[in-house]
């Protein structure tokens, strides 16, 4: 449970607590602002949790919960400038790959981008290897993040291969960046189409063929840190909803008193108290080396469409003001609206589960 920390994570909680009042609410997103986020964040210890060293001191599933839960639970801006880039589907890459991507990366003087999805309608983007070159051809439909990338961790059919993650510099002759957008969250994300793109073979990520594994390891991980950024919400939007429904009205009496807006917020409280327990429990399976992939997509359905379902049920709840464009309830209803698609739609990982469940015996669900 939440409540049952080590003096360590009680720390961690209360620094990032402290951290969010500080330096992320209220502020602007000017490149300044953020910048001196970064160093703040830098000289807190919280840049880092993001890249471990495989040392002893190597943060915990548990400790990253906890860390982003924290401070999503202010509603904070520019939250995704606390923590540094992690190394992905790039961790773990030795020699020239590391210095001309990893490192840069790491240090944040390169950006990344994540290419998965594909048109229905296309061949899936496929390579083959000629000497010590790899030609890339296909599509990418919606490149994570692929809006300002220097390169995309691009899944490849390599031919007599199979699936490989491939590093591909957007820069690259045959890369054509077909158009950028932004989505209900206001994050900016790319397609591009790849015409006889030539990259050096060592820009295979590990082992050819095990491209699928490596994204979708990289997808789990970022499923679980939905859930803990959308628990973390949920705290803010208890906090205040609690506020509005013990304020008076326009009769002097408490906008809480009438029994059908206590069942409402306290249907609201039951869901957040099921999506933090999950949360914490699949942390603590995560950090014991179980496998948990059901449990992380499990959290992230419950926990995307419970703080989808909390901000909706506040808007109703608030009235007409909270509809206005710059009100932190519909602020944040456009931000966690496109979580449920993130990662895995909903009903498809509630298909995977089933699967996870009845074919592959997998799983504590």
């Amino acid at each position: 449970m939440p409540e049952s920390l080590t003096p360590e994570l009680i720390e961690l909680r209360d620094a990032c607590q402290t951290f969010a009042a500080e330096h992320l609410v209220g502020s602007d997103s000017s490149a300044e602002t953020r910048a001196n986020i970064r160093a703040a964040a830098k000289a807190a210890g919280l840049f880092g949790l993001t890249q471990p060293t495989h040392s002893e001191n190597t943060p915990t599933q548990l400790a990253l919960c906890v860390a982003r839960e924290s401070l999503a639970a202010s509603n904070p801006n520019n939250m995704d400038s606390v923590f540094g880039p992690s190394a992905g589907v790039l961790g773990g890459v030795t020699g020239a790959l590391a210095k001309s991507h990893l490192e840069p990366l790491l240090a944040g003087e390169k950006r990344a981008s994540f290419g998965f999805t594909e048109p229905d309608n296309v061949q899936p983007t496929h390579g083959r290897v000629t000497g010590d070159q790899l030609v890339i051809n296909g599509q990418k439909s919606y490149v994570t993040g692929g809006a300002d990338a220097d390169f995309v961790n691009c899944l490849v059919h390599v031919e007599d291969r199979g699936p490989s993650m491939v590093v591909v510099d957007t820069d690259r002759e045959g890369v054509i960046l077909e158009k950028k957008f932004v989505s209900l969250d206001g994050s900016h994300h790319a397609a591009f189409r790849f015409e006889n793109v030539a990259v050096p073979s060592h820009h295979i990520i590990g082992e050819a063929g095990q491209g699928l594994p490596k994204a979708m390891r990289q997808i789990g991980d970022t499923r679980l840190l939905f859930a803990a950024q959308a628990s973390g919400y949920m705290l803010w939007v208890l906090n205040l909803l609690k506020e509005h429904l013990t304020a008076a009205d326009n009769s002097g009496e408490a906008r809480g008193n009438k029994d059908v807006v206590r069942w409402q917020y306290a249907n609201l409280r039951i869901k957040a108290f099921a999506a933090r327990s999950m949360l914490y429990r699949t942390a603590r399976l995560a950090d014991q080396d179980e496998n948990i992939v059901n449990e992380a997509m499990a959290c992230k359905v419950f926990a995307t469409e419970t703080i989808g379902e909390m901000v909706d049920t506040s808007i109703q709840l608030v009235g007409g003001v909270a509809l206005v464009e710059d009100h932190p309830l519909a602020i944040l209803y456009r931000k966690v609206r496109g979580w449920r698609l993130a990662e895995g739609a909903s009903d498809v990982l509630r298909l995977n589960i089933g699967r996870g469940i009845l074919e592959l015996d997998k799983g504590r669900i």
